[in-house]
């Protein structure tokens, strides 16, 4: 009793604190959103509107600071007029301006070429002292722009500037006038600042140049803090909060003095500006307090009047739990808790009502679960005998006596599925003559029973055959006798094997126990038809394999055979890698004089000496070079030179290559390209012309971005056609293939006298390629080294549509 007493106490204690902790978080929960939101809300707002307000005034005095220092430049400009023509009147002029201005310290003129002719202080004047200022940014600025000034700097802790005004009239002069910017921190007073915030002026270095009474101190370097970083960097948007010069949390706003390139920050420290936020916090957090108290009291009046009827129910249900099924809850709440009490004493009704029939229910059960034993039994005594086997023609025979065992039938069918034929075939009987023929041996996939329950993975059951549909199955059950037949499918997941068919010479529904039994003796049926299938398939395929390890076998002892052959043939490789080595390292000797394709092709000639040795030849010579070469180097820089000379010789050699033309030498910018030596073309000349003519073409806009780094070079271009010697020169280390002779000269001297983006060619070279070009007769011209004038020709431009119909023409010739 005492126990029961214990737990009735911890109930109510659990039951109250629930009660009470839900309804007090559901306030707090409440309240605090709310608050949170407020507070957000009214956070965004006052910051919002702090920040507007500083930005303004940041403005405001910016703009002041703007207009003061235009005055200045107004009032200096005032002594700058050219009526003024000698010292003595500048001199007048200049102390009238610093009895006026006091922020003006002195001023100073400078005459047109930048030197000091007056210097005017409260102190002293000071004249002809003649410094040069010349390259004085507040002379050559103020020259260019006619008024300047110069960057801020600091004389004894005081900020200062210069405003330097041009002079009217050409080459007049300069006055520069020295100002003290002390005079900022008045327009940063408190009434333009406000009692919290603070205000300062700084340089584009971030250096402390005016400030308010409770700002930094003048002269001191705030660039690190972020709001100063950002509004002195170029292009960055002002921040709104950072650190002030004594780290603390600020809220900031900047502005800039255009003409000067100084910002002007007010900032208020974060504390002060969120005060209102804070006392809004403590609102809400007394709000909360008050809402927390009422909840308690209310969770626990809700608590106290749910208890007393939640232990009468409880205690009911403990006594109908003990077995007292005459006790009665009574609870009268007119709620949910009076219904639950009632639906307690009903089921209380009803179980006493059912207790009197539950001996006799309890007989009829144990009398089945000795039945499901009992065929437990047998599917486990069935389960044996089928794993005892892995011979599928000994497992069928005990699949069929044990089915017939366990269901009591007269007779069990067991159909093979063959699903390359999509058919059902019997291949086991028992009971039955298996050997006896009719339509039921062998039964295609289709509209019959076997079909329906394969396909369905459930077995079908036909209590009287006489009513069923016509099918082979169906008639011959009804020849032999049977009235009533139940197909259990033999399926798993890899698909299906066949089904078990029980026959019975009586009529009538099978029970559902048996075909429970069934579905479970067909599982066990399928595992061990599987079995035997896989032992059968396993037989064979070691069967296989032993004649396969054979032929293993066999093949090892021709693999060592050809081991031995394959080093025969290594040796043999070896020598044939020897003699290929010796052929690339002649190959590189000839690459170190000829271009790629002419080294392979001696290399690869069965005579390479006799292509190299001294002959004499017909030959196309190409010269070319940069007009005015000689002037831009010695105007520019040599690595300049050097990057004119790599795109140069870059756009060349590409051409070279493709018109397997003979790369002669470099000359600095004078190139020669050889044609016809030391592999022969036909048509030499024709290529030596359309190479010359897409050289042209490719150097033009070359010229042009050289012309717009401000290189005015051109590119001329000559070609000869003749006899030259052709041979190797030089010595052992290094080795050139060269041509010499006339052709040679004439080829350079036609390059002299070609203009800039001209080709001249000598006459029989024209005359090679007549049909091809466009051209254009030059004056005879009078060549250095030759005795008579020479005929000579300028490429227009080159014609390929008259190239394909000669080509045509030549090649329908041939044929």
């Amino acid at each position: 009793m005492a126990g029961a007493n214990d737990k009735t106490r911890s109930l109510r204690g659990g039951l109250f604190a629930k009660y009470v902790v839900s309804l007090v978080g559901l306030v707090v929960f409440v309240l605090a959103v709310n608050g949170a939101m407020e507070t957000w809300i009214s956070y965004r707002a006052t910051r919002t509107q702090l920040t507007g307000g500083l930005e303004d005034k940041a403005q405001s005095a910016a703009r002041r600071i703007e207009q003061s220092i235009s005055e200045l430049d107004r009032q200096i400009s005032w002594v700058t007029r050219a009526s003024q023509d000698t010292l003595e009147k500048r001199r007048a002029d200049y102390a009238s301006l610093l009895h006026q201005v006091s922020v003006v310290n002195q001023l100073f003129q400078l005459n047109g070429e930048g030197r000091e002719v007056l210097r005017v202080s409260r102190q002293s004047t000071t004249t002809g002292s003649n410094a040069d200022l010349s390259r004085d940014i507040r002379f050559t600025e103020t020259v260019a722009r006619g008024v300047s000034y110069a960057p801020a700097w600091f004389a004894d802790g005081t900020p200062m500037m210069s405003i330097s005004v041009a002079h009217s009239g050409f080459n007049a002069g300069v006055t520069v006038a020295e100002i003290d910017l002390g005079f900022l921190s008045d327009l940063l007073s408190d009434a333009q600042v406000g009692k919290a915030a603070f205000a300062y002026v700084v340089d584009p270095r971030g250096r402390v140049l005016a400030t308010s009474s409770k700002g930094p101190e003048i002269g001191k370097d705030l660039s690190k803090l972020p709001q100063v970083a950002a509004a002195i960097a170029p292009g960055h948007e002002a921040e709104t909060s950072g650190t002030d010069f004594n780290g603390h949390a600020v809220m900031s706003a900047a502005s800039v003095v255009p003409k000067l390139g100084w910002s002007v920050l007010f900032e208020q420290p974060t504390t002060q500006a969120l005060m209102p936020i804070r006392d809004q916090l403590v609102r809400i957090a007394l709000l909360i307090g008050m809402g927390l108290m009422v909840a308690i009291l209310a969770g626990t009046l809700l608590a106290r009047r749910m208890i007393i009827p939640i232990t009468a129910l409880r205690d009911g249900a403990h006594k109908l739990g003990e077995g007292d099924f005459s006790h009665r809850i009574d609870v009268h709440t007119s709620d949910e808790l009076e219904d639950l009490a009632s639906q307690f004493n009903r089921m209380a009704d009803q179980i006493q009502e059912t207790y009197s029939n539950l001996e006799t229910k309890v007989e009829e059960r144990t009398r089945d679960l000795a039945q499901s034993i009992n065929e437990l039994k047998v599917l486990e005594e069935v389960g044996r005998a089928l794993a005892a086997s892995l011979d599928l023609d000994a497992v069928l025979p005990t699949i069929a006596a044990r089915a017939i065992e366990i269901t009591h039938a007269d007779a069990v069918l067991i159909y093979g599925f063959d699903a390359e034929r999509r058919r059902f075939t019997l291949v086991e009987a028992g009971g039955i003559d298996k050997s006896a023929d009719g339509a039921h041996v062998t039964i295609d996939e289709g509209d019959n029973i076997l079909s329906d329950a394969a396909r369905s993975g459930e077995p079908i059951a036909l209590a009287d055959l006489d009513q069923a549909a016509e099918q082979p199955l169906r008639e011959a059950a009804l020849a032999a006798g049977f009235r009533s037949v139940l197909v259990v499918p033999l399926v798993d997941q890899q698909g299906t094997l066949g089904s078990l068919v029980v026959l019975r010479r009586a009529g009538g529904a099978f029970a559902p126990s048996l075909i429970g039994l069934m579905r479970t003796f067909a599982s066990q049926a399928v595992l061990a038809m599987r079995n035997a299938r896989l032992f059968t398939e396993v037989d064979h395929k070691g069967r296989e394999l032993e004649a396969a390890n054979a032929t293993v076998r066999a093949q090892a002892d021709k693999l060592r055979i050809q081991t031995e052959q394959l080093k025969d043939w290594n040796k043999s490789l070896e020598e044939r890698v020897k003699t290929q080595l010796g052929e690339i390292e002649r190959i590189r000797k000839l690459e170190r004089f000829l271009a790629p394709q002419v080294a392979q092709l001696i290399a690869s000639s069965d005579s390479p000496e006799g292509l190299l040795t001294s002959q004499r030849r017909e030959v196309t010579v190409v010269f070319c070079d940069l007009r005015g070469f000689t002037a831009f180097t010695e105007a520019t820089e040599p690595e300049e030179a050097m990057n004119v000379l790599r795109e140069y010789h870059a756009a060349l050699g590409g051409l070279i290559f493709k018109y397997e033309g003979t790369l002669d030498k470099y000359a600095g910018d004078g190139v020669m390209i050889l044609f016809n030596a030391p592999i022969q073309f036909e048509d030499h000349t024709r290529r030596a012309v359309k190479m010359a003519v897409e050289m042209r073409d490719t150097i033009g806009p070359l010229t042009e971005r050289w012309r717009n780094r401000g290189h005015s070079l051109g590119f001329g271009i000559g070609i000869a056609l003749g006899y030259a010697t052709l041979g190797q020169v030089g010595f052992e280390q290094r080795l050139e293939y060269a041509a010499i002779g006339s052709v040679t000269n004439l080829a350079s001297r036609l390059c002299g006298e070609a203009k800039p983006n001209q080709i001249v060619v000598s006459r029989r070279v024209y005359g090679m390629v007549e049909p091809f070009v466009e051209a254009r007769a030059l004056d005879d011209l009078q060549l250095k080294g030759f005795n008579h004038p020479v005929l000579a020709m300028e490429i227009l431009s080159w014609n390929d549509e008259a190239e394909n119909v000669v080509d045509a023409t030549a090649v329908r010739r041939r044929g």
